[in-house]
């Protein structure tokens, strides 16, 4: 096994882009899942440049080991890459959560940093503690959870506050002044203060998008991928997505000129990012602009309606050879139950696209256990499975359990049970015959992740027992046992076709 120093010097000496400075404040930017996620994360790249372009301030990465529970038995100080400085050491430790399972790699950094995980034990000591700040995407549904191990949270998009914070931190060196200040201030909340009601969230202006790489790495998800986003948001109105239009001000568009203007010249492969880049009318002016240059490009989030000859030609050229798009309701009912605009006819033509432009496979995402799906509707899927096997080289279906989020209108739906979803999939596997490969993920791990979506202080609380005693999904059911499971509702039928309002 490699030890952290020889694996920080590997990882160093391949990345372009790596900002090294000496400063006043020095902040931790801490991702807590490993460094190959944490480094393909295009929100967690920009706060690390944004803060590097703060005079006084300089930022430094951390990320949670490759294996965390081999950390934990062997001790291991959690250290920045920049100059392997203890995190601990720093006044302000800073994390990016993406997602509600990463509650457990956020105590184990704070464990392997000597911090103190729950912000009231700090509290009794603040001289000696960092501050410790939490956001990131999980912000934008049920940041909630994550309270008890946050002196402050910023909620939404965070560019615009991360220079308020700082100058608040510099400017206050009191903590309970400075925390009674942030609570007072938009896209600011303070768990301590203000309980497990939430503020609004931020909205980062329109001129200070788009977000971009700051490092280039072989050793990411995206290898040597140069990311950046051309949109961001979504306008659709999907009743189970925290991207829907009403979560931040909609889709905003970035011109082309601008997107293009951004890339530099010895980048290879280029990422699209966003919630909905194929809604972009600018999209195959991009596209042409980087396969003409001979880079290689990929893309976020292919919606199959917007999918043409054109694009996915674009596509084929730039080295495409899997087209990802996703149907997410098992049925055609089902989409119209969920309000997603795909249609069979879209996925359809996208595996006749695939076919006829040479790519390798079509693989769609989907849900199972939805409020209101029966077997009826895997039935479908199953049918409509063998369709597309005839169209296409070869079709998977990537499947994750529906889990029900915060701030959208599937808001307190129920979790199916895990049995159930389970006796699914087997239906389907079976309806298919081998002719779709299943790509399913867990349904016990998409049950934790549910009792987080809708939870409060009292699940993130548990994230900690879970984590210290092994991080099983036994463990988790454990700590989850004496915490009182939220209240479910049935979620209103569709408006009908006739009676909805244009969007």
């Amino acid at each position: 096994m490699h030890t952290f120093r020889e694996i920080r010097e590997v990882r160093l000496a391949a990345e372009i882009g790596t900002l090294h400075k000496q400063a006043g404040l020095a902040i931790a930017l801490v991702y807590p899942s490993p460094y190959t996620v944490g480094m393909s994360s295009l929100g967690y790249q920009t706060i690390y440049r944004l803060l590097n372009g703060i005079p006084g301030v300089v930022a430094e990465r951390a990320f949670l080991a490759d294996d965390a529970r081999a950390a934990r038995l062997q001790r291991e100080t959690l250290c920045t890459y920049e100059s392997a400085r203890p995190v601990g050491d720093f006044p302000v430790v800073a994390f990016s959560l993406a997602y509600e399972l990463e509650l457990a790699g956020l105590v184990d950094c704070l464990d392997l940093a000597g911090i103190p995980a729950l912000a009231d034990t700090r509290a009794a000591n603040p001289e000696r503690h960092p501050l410790v700040v939490i956001g990131g995407p999980l912000t934008f549904s049920n940041p909630v959870p994550a309270g008890p191990y946050a002196d402050v949270m910023i909620l939404g998009e965070a560019e615009s506050l991360m220079p308020v914070l700082v100058a608040a931190v510099l400017g206050t060196p009191d903590r309970a002044a400075l925390l009674a200040d942030l609570a007072g201030r938009p896209g600011f909340y303070v768990p301590a203060l203000q309980g497990e009601t939430l503020p609004a969230i931020a909205r980062t202006p329109d001129e200070d998008l788009p977000a971009y790489s700051q490092i280039r790495t072989p050793h990411t998800e995206l290898r040597d991928m140069f990311l950046i986003e051309p949109e961001r948001g979504c306008h659709r109105g999907c009743t189970y997505c925290v991207m829907r239009r009403s979560t931040n001000g909609g889709m905003r568009l970035v011109e082309p000129a601008r997107v293009k203007s951004l890339i530099p010249a010895g980048v290879r492969r280029v990422g699209l990012v966003g919630a909905a880049v194929t809604d972009h009318p600018g999209l195959p002016e991009i596209l042409r602009h980087v396969v003409d240059t001979g880079r290689e490009v990929g893309i976020s989030s292919l919606r199959a309606d917007r999918l043409n000859d054109e694009i996915v030609g674009l596509l084929k050229r730039g080295g495409y050879e899997t087209l990802t798009t996703a149907s997410d309701g098992a049925s055609e009912r089902m989409r119209d139950v969920i309000q997603r605009k795909t249609k069979e006819r879209h996925l359809l033509r996208a595996a006749e696209l695939c076919r006829d432009h040479g790519l390798r496979q079509l693989k769609l995402y989907m849900m199972v256990g939805l409020p209101g799906e029966t077997d009826a509707d895997l039935d479908e899927l199953g049918r409509f499975g063998l369709e597309l096997a005839r169209i296409a080289p070869r079709v998977a279906f990537g499947i994750a359990p529906f889990v029900a989020k915060r701030n959208t209108p599937l808001d307190e739906a129920p979790f199916e049970a895990i049995d159930v979803i389970d006796g699914r999939l087997a239906r389907l596997r079976a309806a298919l015959r081998g002719r779709v490969e299943l790509r399913p993920t867990s349904a016990k791990w998409a049950w934790v992740e549910y009792r987080l979506a809708q939870g409060g202080f009292a699940a993130g609380l548990a994230a900690a027992r879970a984590t210290r005693a092994g991080g099983r999904f036994a463990d988790w059911k454990a700590a989850l046992a004496d915490v009182p499971i939220p209240l479910v509702r049935v979620p209103a039928p569709p408006v009908p076709r006739r009676l909805a309002v244009a969007s």
